[in-house]
């Protein structure tokens, strides 16, 4: 049976009809979206944004996000966007300029929510001067969605001459992190279940450019960056060992992790390694410019304690000789003198989590 919503549903909660293509999904986009992202380009609702020409290359990144809850201790879905979008631009040594955002919303949610998440949205974008020039907006049927998700797509101009990619880390290079790990998987977690810690924990979703931009300009030969999502640090070292063909030995007592996060992980049976971030990332860069990079990082955030966390090993294992291919392994050495291997977590270790 086909129930026209009333007026009153229509001003408190997103309806059906809000995705309809008439005169509510013109109110919403007129009400709400546009307002709040107030764009030039954006308000002339044509079918697509116009641009000027950018010098340079370019890079290019889409991205959807589907965290639960939309709203956890440090951020919430729509601030989380952006800077991961963002983030995947920076990796890459792409000035952010421009994004597109695609929503689609269940029936029923609240319009405040929705206002208070466009909010964080434009803010984010604002604080890290990018524009949101286009978007798109769908509605879906109660029990069709999750509330809200969010699609994204960025574009930069490369601001490097030599390519940032992981297939150039080379033996000798040393792996620097830019702060602690973790917080963020914690804090949704946190926020999902209701778990209330005696130090509570806050998300480290933040924009990356700044510190990237910093880096590069101080001319050191940096190979390769990575941030640390899903998958966390493990994941993410992993990737780089096999892309560049190199072993890589982690030093276990030189990975920052706050007490609080690694106090809920041995709560929670977790390994802070697996744990996803959403403002941190690796750096690897040859030895020669390793302590100009960790400078520039400790007086950008000094209380996230970057550090050298590890070596691209220069020679093969025991009884093998340097010509013989290597083994893309990554071995982490405890302070004890021991080490082990760290795999890529196997499953999603925390679902939803961005």
């Amino acid at each position: 049976m086909w129930i026209c919503p009333t007026e009153y549903e229509c001003d408190e909660t997103v309806t059906v009809a809000h995705g309809g293509g008439g005169r509510l999904m013109h109110e919403l986009l007129a009400d709400i979206i546009g307002p709040i992202l107030d764009d030039e380009e954006l308000c002339k609702s044509d079918d697509a944004a116009v641009i000027p020409q950018l010098l340079g290359a370019l890079a290019l990144t889409t991205d959807s996000f589907v965290v639960q809850p939309l709203f956890f201790p440090g951020g919430d879905i729509g601030s989380l966007a952006i800077h991961g979008t963002i983030n995947d631009l920076a990796m890459r040594g792409a000035r952010p300029l421009y994004i597109t955002v695609g929503s689609i919303i269940e029936e029923g949610l609240p319009r405040n929510t929705l206002l208070s998440i466009f909010r964080s949205l434009a803010s984010a974008a604002r604080e890290s001067g990018v524009r949101i020039v286009a978007g798109d907006t769908k509605v879906v049927e109660r029990g069709r969605g999750d509330k809200l998700f969010l699609n994204t797509t960025g574009v930069g101009v490369v601001e490097t001459e030599l390519p940032i990619t992981p297939t150039r880390i080379a033996p000798g290079d040393r792996i620097i992190i830019s702060g602690d790990i973790g917080r963020h998987a914690i804090a949704v977690m946190a926020a999902r279940a209701s778990l209330n810690f005696r130090q509570p924990v806050l998300s480290d979703s933040t924009p990356l450019w700044a510190t990237v931009r910093a880096l590069l300009d101080t001319g050191s030969d940096i190979h390769a960056m990575r941030d640390i999502t899903r998958g966390g640090l493990a994941a993410v070292v992993n990737e780089c060992s096999q892309m560049a063909g190199c072993d890589i030995t982690l030093e276990e007592d030189a990975i920052p992790i706050t007490p609080a996060v690694r106090h809920a992980s041995e709560l929670l049976g977790l390994d802070p390694l697996h744990l996803a971030c959403e403002g941190r990332f690796i750096v690897a860069v040859s030895e020669a410019d390793s302590e100009s990079v960790l400078e520039v990082l400790t007086t950008i955030t000094p209380e996230n304690g970057p550090s050298i966390i590890g070596i691209v090993n220069s020679t093969v294992g025991d009884g093998e000789t340097p010509t013989k291919p290597r083994r893309n392994r990554v071995i982490m050495r405890t302070p004890f003198g021991g080490a082990r291997y760290v795999g890529i977590p196997t499953g999603e270790v925390l679902p939803r989590i961005c």
